[in-house]
C-alpha cells in the first residue's frame, strides 16, 4: 500500500467500526483525510483491534513521523550552566529520547476530544490505538483514577522515543495554593524516578499543567526547574534532562527561570 492507500484504509475501518459513521464518506482532500483519520481515532473506546489494522496503521503512522523529521535529544545544546539540562522549542513528538512526559488527565486514557489541540491528544494521536488499549489495561487493573502528581510509564509505539511517561497535575481553578505547587513538584519527581527506574538516562519534560490545567507557567518553570535540580544533585542516574517548549513565550520563560 502507498501512504495514501494506507490512511484510506484506516479511516474505512474505522468508520465500519460504529452505525453512526455509516453514510460518512472518506473526503477526497489529503488534509481532510488526515483530520478524519485522527478525529476517529481521538473518539475511539479502548476496544481491541485487528492485527491486520495496527501493522497497517504502524506502518502508516511510521511514516508520517519520519516525513516530519526525529530530533536527536542527544545531540541538542546544553545550557552554560549544566551540561545534564537542555532547553529545546520544538514539538515533543518528534524527539529522540529514553522517555518524553506526557501531561495527562486523571483516566490516563488519552484525550477524546477530536482535533484537541492539548499535548495528550496528540501524543495519543501519533502514538497509535494500542496506547490507548495499553493505558486502559492498566487503569482497569488499578481501579481508580490516577492520582495527581503521580507516574505511569508506557512504551511510546510509534514515537522516535522509547517510553512515555503519563503524569497529573494539578488543576488550578483559583488561587494558587502550596499544595498546587507541591503537586506539581510531585510530577516531575514522580517521573524522573520512575524514567531512572527504568534505565532511561535522558527524559524530556513538557510543560505540565500550564495549558488546559491552567497553572501559572512562570511558578511553573520554577517549580519545574528547582526540582529538576534537586533530583540531579542526588541521583546520577539520569544524565540529561530535556526542557520542551512550545511558545516563544514559554522559552523566554524557561530562558530567565535558567539564566541563559
Amino acid at each position: 500500500m502507498t501512504h495514501e492507500e494506507q490512511r484510506e484504509y484506516l479511516i474505512r475501518k474505522l468508520l465500519e467500526e460504529d452505525r453512526r459513521y455509516r453514510n460518512l464518506t472518506v473526503p477526497q482532500d489529503e488534509q481532510e483525510q488526515k483530520d478524519l483519520l485522527r478525529s476517529l481515532m481521538n473518539v475511539r473506546p479502548p476496544r481491541p483491534i485487528s492485527k491486520e489494522f495496527q501493522e497497517i496503521q504502524d506502518a502508516y503512522l511510521s511514516s508520517a513521523r519520519d516525513a516530519l523529521g526525529i530530533t536527536d535529544g542527544d545531540a541538542l545544546p546544553p545550557i552554560p550552566s549544566d551540561p545534564r539540562i537542555v532547553l529545546w522549542q520544538g514539538d515533543i513528538t518528534t524527539l529522540k529520547a529514553d522517555a518524553i512526559v506526557n501531561a495527562a488527565n486523571c483516566a490516563l486514557r488519552g484525550c477524546f476530544y477530536p482535533l484537541h489541540s492539548c499535548i495528550d491528544n496528540l501524543i495519543h494521536s501519533r502514538s497509535g490505538i494500542q496506547l490507548r488499549l495499553l493505558c486502559d489495561d492498566i487503569m482497569t487493573r488499578q481501579g481508580y483514577d490516577e492520582p495527581t502528581g503521580k507516574a505511569k510509564i508506557t512504551p511510546a509505539f510509534n514515537l522516535p522515543s522509547k517510553y512515555i511517561l503519563h503524569t497529573v497535575g494539578p488543576i488550578i481553578s483559583g488561587p494558587l495554593t502550596e499544595e498546587d505547587c507541591e503537586l506539581l513538584a510531585s510530577c516531575y519527581r514522580s517521573c524522573l524516578s520512575l524514567a531512572a527506574d527504568n534505565g532511561c538516562r535522558s527524559i524530556a519534560f513538557c510543560s505540565i499543567s500550564t495549558g488546559e490545567f491552567h497553572f501559572p507557567k512562570e511558578r511553573a518553570a520554577e517549580i519545574a526547574v528547582a526540582t529538576v535540580k534537586d533530583f540531579l544533585a542526588s541521583d546520577d542516574r539520569i544524565t540529561r534532562v530535556i526542557f520542551n517548549v512550545f511558545s516563544a513565550k514559554s522559552l523566554a520563560i524557561y530562558r530567565r527561570v535558567l539564566g541563559v
